[in-house]
């Protein structure tokens, strides 16, 4: 579903709850032969179906909001070079998606390589692009530790876009633009 430019998005378990409630529910009615109970029951139904619905738009649209502070903030950096020091620190980061986790639940985890190593990249809310095993993307995040507290540090991903990859013609487009 599509909430203004933001593609919303309900995962399986939401689903499977939203039809489990209401398996129980249309079971308790006619078992009952009680209608009164549709008053708040369906509003109860819809509300367990909209809130996730909600909750994801926000999510979407607060990482939305804050892409262009982190594209300015952002220093480039490598899998080599993510540490403890690091904490906090906004960063961008350019790989090869190797594996791909969690993606069924809006909370993607992703394993990006380059040529220094890998990384893990979490990010809390669905990505605006589907980017998936195989892709060459650009990261914008900020370095956390795994686990809150505790745990490696990985990095908290805000804005994950596929890169694009220039051909040899690309090159020699531009420089006759510029004649």
């Amino acid at each position: 579903m599509k909430i203004g430019n933001i593609t919303v998005r309900v995962t399986i378990v939401h689903l499977g709850v939203f039809l489990f409630f209401t398996a129980i529910f249309l079971f308790s009615i006619f078992t009952s032969g009680d209608f009164r109970m549709l008053l708040w029951g369906i509003p109860t139904l819809i509300l367990i179906l909209t809130i996730p619905m909600a909750m994801n738009y926000m999510s979407q649209s607060h990482y939305r909001s804050l892409r262009p502070m982190y594209e300015a903030e952002a220093k480039p950096i490598r899998a080599n070079q993510i540490s403890e020091a690091m904490m906090g620190k906004v960063v961008r980061y350019e790989g090869l998606i190797e594996h791909v986790h969690f993606k069924f639940l809006n909370r993607p985890q992703y394993v990006i390589a380059d040529r220094t190593g890998e990384a893990s990249v979490k990010m809390f809310t669905s990505p605006e692009e589907d980017v998936g095993k195989g892709d060459v993307v650009e990261v914008l995040g900020s370095i956390m530790r795994r686990y809150i507290i505790t745990g490696d540090p990985v990095i908290n991903c805000v804005s994950i876009r596929k890169k694009v990859k220039e051909t040899q013609a690309e090159p020699e487009k531009k420089e006759k633009k510029k004649r």
